[in-house]
């Protein structure tokens, strides 16, 4: 079922009231991809009445009031993105589409969406029940934080939005926590993964420079993410505290991750895998195509590549689904009017990371001083993609499921790595699992500009690359990699830029389609760089390029058209030829 968005369908339900009223700049896509919508099912799940309020129209009260006043407590989202990220370029201007807004127009999602809807909420509400924020765009901004789009320090969200409390990272334990809590009448102060104002803090709390000391000095707030960072793990954080005026910002530790039953539970929720009918009048909601057939696989990621924040929010354990809950979600995917067949994607932030973890990380929590796969592979991570084939030969075997597509991001580094099934899993997507091309994200080829980044080198890349292109000669398939390019990241100057043009022109034959300029988001190791020009692991002062200009000159680098650009590894002229002599 979907939630409730009226008044009319709380009463259809038998709800005179409800519990949690939850509030998101997304369309309402009843999809385990939705932050919100899972949310709000975990809820349901657990017991209590919840609905949700899709992109309110902010000039009136109108939407906002349309389900009443919760008895517990109101949840706001900016939605799947970051509202900043939705609604600008790297440059800051803004953009013209959102697939996550009927019609595809990008009309609906205010910037800076969280604390818009919170206030929006106090001003039709007053002396409400407490206002809970979650989803991406407060949980990366839940500390003092640089903010690329104001090109300054600001403090939490949480004091910002003027909210009662804040749930980071993947909620579902939390949420329901909290929920008991209010319900009930206890204080939910320590549950973990929540975050919460108090005028002082207790003793055992790691404190961490003010807003003061990091809004005035860069390297008070390079100390402050090194700390933030270090206690994402929750079998080894501590309980932070952090000055924002003269109240402390309180974070208890990350929830443990679910275990692999309770995220079969959550996927296993009876999600409808579409709009809201009230969306779907207005239009057509573009990222529905995306996601309404995907399967999730797992969640987390060890990667820690420096621009990303998933290791932040999601966490660096990966928990897997079960063989057993992701080929029944296939099952009834299969069976779903609308399907045509073809699985879009079979995977999570990083496809091929399905199936195993390192013992010692499980037991003792992720290292304080080490990465799992930079600068190079640890090897107490055993990688092992055997799980990972298993479970694709599975999915090709059930009635209705012409293709089930690996089309997340994959580790290549970790194929070549794993000696005993790396080969073998590579040979079942090109077989299988492919759709004409496959998604890599190489980044750069420049090796000072990659250690900034946390990358592998080209090395890897070439080298796979390489045994790509022989097994799809074996197979007798004209299959091609796409690669994803970086411009203008911390370390990266112009001159780098061409030198990576070159080694596309040289050793990969193209020049890469996918190319996007770096944007600083909150609690990533890059923006850290961005903001302090200076490489948070060695001291080392860092290359920025901060002009608009000279960020949109480094793309152009490789987006200039005089050179081929190819599909395999062999340029579009001499593809052209062949398919010529065929005919």
């Amino acid at each position: 079922m979907f939630l409730p968005t009226t008044k009319k369908e709380m009463q259809q339900l038998g709800w005179e009231a409800l519990d949690v009223i939850l509030v998101t700049g997304d369309a309402y896509i009843d999809s385990p991809f939705i932050g919100a919508a899972v949310i709000g099912k975990v809820l349901v799940d657990a017991g209590f009445r919840v609905g949700i309020i899709a992109q309110p129209d902010c000039a009136t009260g109108e939407d906002i009031a349309a389900l009443g006043e919760p008895e517990l407590f109101w949840g706001v989202t900016g939605g799947s993105i970051d509202s900043m990220v939705a609604n600008r370029t790297a440059s800051g201007k803004k953009r013209r589409s959102d697939d996550y807004t009927p019609g595809g127009e990008n009309t609906r999602r205010p910037d800076r969406a969280v604390l818009v809807y919170a206030n929006l909420i106090r001003s039709h509400f007053k002396n409400t029940r407490p206002v809970v924020l979650g989803g991406i765009e407060a949980s990366l901004r839940r500390v003092v934080h640089y903010d690329y789009w104001s090109d300054r320090i600001r403090r939490s969200i949480l004091f910002d939005a003027k909210a009662d409390y804040l749930l980071y990272g993947m909620a579902e334990r939390s949420v329901v926590e909290l929920a008991s809590a209010l319900q009930s009448g206890d204080d939910p102060c320590f549950i973990r993964g929540l975050c919460y104002a108090a005028q002082t803090v207790y003793e055992g709390c790691l404190e961490l420079p003010s807003y003061q000391e990091c809004a005035g000095d860069k390297e008070a707030f390079a100390r402050m993410f090194h700390l933030f960072y270090r206690n994402n793990d929750a079998v080894t954080a501590t309980t932070l505290a952090q000055k924002q005026d003269t109240r402390y910002l309180v974070q208890t530790p990350p929830q443990l991750p679910l275990s692999q039953k309770e995220l079969d539970k959550v996927h296993g929720l009876d999600f409808e895998r579409d709009a809201h009918p009230s969306c779907l009048r207005q239009g057509k909601v573009r990222a529905l195509e995306t996601i309404r057939f995907a399967i999730a696989t797992h969640r987390g990621c060890y990667g820690e590549c420096n621009f990303c924040a998933i290791a932040v929010h999601q966490g660096r354990t990966v928990t897997g689904r079960s063989r057993k809950s992701i080929v029944e979600e296939a099952r009834r995917i299969a069976a779903h009017p609308h399907f045509k067949g073809i699985i879009p994607d079979v995977g999570g932030p990083t496809a091929n990371m399905y199936g195993f973890e390192c013992d010692k990380k499980l037991r003792e929590g992720s290292c304080l001083k080490k990465r799992c796969l930079f600068p190079k592979i640890c090897p107490k991570m055993k990688i092992d993609h055997g799980e990972q084939i298993r479970l694709l030969q599975e999915l090709r075997s059930i009635p209705g499921v012409r293709k089930a597509v690996v089309a997340s991001g994959i580790r290549y580094d970790m194929i070549l790595a794993d000696r005993k099934n790396g080969l073998k899993y590579l040979r079942e997507l090109v077989r299988h699992h492919v759709s004409g091309q496959m998604k890599i994200a190489p980044e750069h080829s420049e090796e000072a500009v990659l250690a900034c980044m946390g990358k592998p080198g080209s090395d890897e890349l070439l080298a796979f690359r390489d045994l790509f292109l022989q097994l799809n000669s074996r197979e007798k398939l004209n299959q091609f990699l796409t690669y994803y390019m970086i411009a203008a990241h911390p370390g990266c100057s112009l001159d780098d830029m061409k030198r990576l043009k070159e080694f596309c022109q040289n050793s990969l034959k193209l020049l890469p389609r996918q190319v996007q300029v770096f944007t600083p988001t909150p609690s990533t190791y890059s923006t850290l760089m961005y903001w302090t020009g200076r490489n948070p692991f060695t001291g080392d002062p860092c290359f920025v390029e901060r002009s608009a200009a000279g960020r949109e000159k480094q793309k152009q680098v490789l987006s200039a058209t005089d050179a081929p650009r190819s599909r395999g590894g062999k340029s579009l002229p001499q593809a052209r030829q062949r398919k010529k002599r065929k005919r």
